[in-house]
């Protein structure tokens, strides 16, 4: 066991904070011994957290950046843990375990994890392209910088990181709890008012630009024309009726009564394994977690070529360019179109390839050797 506190941007449902979720829940090796600091609030995996033992705290930061007195609990939570080592969760995170390093007697190694695929500074936020440039002039600090893409990595490289501190762990699924299901495929068409036969193409994604949402629904617009029976699922924290911008978006394309909009979902696995097809229509990504739980539900997917989309669903789907809603409606259409026994043995394809290569059992197995191998040097776990 190895004692370590995860220092987090924040809680909420992101990806960075369900990969940390995920890491716990499957492994009692990472678990026992972890602690989690939230620099935001606890969000809503915090609890989750919490029912496994974890100890889980908050500093309260509003805002972009931490107040003094924000900065004065953080460095009490951190005396007050018994840490062996220190991990990092995206950039915020990243500096504040770096910060937090100073505050611990002796050499606590030290690692940062990055998921987050860097095309142009110039498009992102003004903090951001900031916070990214300052952790490429301390990148030399931390012992290990873990990125869970190979594009990441090479783009942070690119951009000054250091070479010599990278590791590559991609992300792992839970091939139990993301499984093939029909009578998930019944349950959700009876919920949605849809029969058995409905095809169901669906998208899982906070609303965010760079999730492509807008895309989506351009795409949709097209493929309707060649698939009218077909029908939309949209899922995620902001996408529901109450959102003007994505409401106004809808009625502009005219395909409200072929779109569903789910909201947050406690349960994705459950909407995963109902679905035809699943969509991953963004313009940035790093290593694209809803791709891999979808294939490993059996369901192929077509997914715009950002981050380690390609990668990770190889020969078992469609990979089109970003931003281009014509593309997206093609290769849509090319599934939908395709027989329901071709899409299933396309979706077999797809479970079988996150078995051979993206297990959550070998990805654990991976930060587990890390920290132990880190740990070793110090002589402390």
């Amino acid at each position: 066991m190895v004692r370590v506190t995860h220092i987090i941007t924040g809680l909420s449902t992101g990806g960075a904070e369900r990969s940390l979720l995920k890491l716990l829940e499957a492994s009692s090796e990472l678990r026992d011994g972890a602690r989690v600091i939230s620099l935001r609030d606890l969000g809503t995996v915090g609890p989750h957290l919490s029912a496994l033992g974890i100890p889980v705290s908050a500093i309260g930061v509003h805002g972009s950046l931490p107040t003094p007195a924000a900065v004065l609990r953080l460095r009490s939570q951190v005396r007050s843990t018994t840490s062996a080592l220190l991990q990092g969760w995206m950039y915020h995170g990243n500096l504040a375990a770096l910060a937090a390093r100073g505050w611990l007697p002796g050499r606590v190694p030290l690692v940062w994890n990055i998921r987050h695929s860097v095309y142009s500074l110039a498009a992102e936020k003004s903090l951001t392209a900031l916070l990214i440039r300052l952790g490429a002039v301390l990148s030399h600090l931390p012992d290990r910088i873990i990125y869970n893409s190979r594009l990441a990595a090479s783009q942070h490289e690119a951009l000054g990181y250091a070479a010599d501190r990278t590791v590559l762990i991609p992300n792992g699924f839970d091939t139990d709890r993301f499984a093939p299901g029909n009578h998930h495929r019944a349950a959700v068409r009876a919920e949605l008012g849809l029969t058995q036969d409905t095809p169901l193409v669906g998208l899982v994604g906070r609303y965010h630009p760079m999730k492509g949402h807008a895309n989506f629904l351009r795409a949709v617009a097209q493929v309707r024309i060649d698939c009218p029976t077909a029908r939309f699922v949209m899922a995620g924290t902001d996408v529901t009726t109450e959102n003007s911008e994505l409401m106004g978006l809808v009625r502009e394309l005219g395909v409200g009564d072929g779109v569903f909009l789910l909201g947050e979902l406690a349960d994705t696995a459950r909407l995963m394994a109902a679905l035809d097809i699943l969509c991953l229509p963004s313009s940035s990504e790093g290593f694209p977690n809803v791709v891999g739980e979808a294939m490993a539900c059996a369901v192929p997917c077509v997914a715009t070529d950002v981050g380690d989309a390609a990668w990770v669903v190889g020969e078992t789907g469609v990979v089109v360019p970003p931003r281009n809603p014509e593309a997206l409606a093609e290769g849509l259409t090319l599934l939908l179109q395709t027989s329901r026994a071709a899409r299933a043995e396309l979706g077999g394809r797809a479970r079988r390839r996150i078995e051979e290569h993206f297990t959550l059992t070998a990805i654990t197995r991976q930060y587990a050797d890390l920290y132990a191998e880190l740990t070793a040097s110090t002589g402390s776990r």
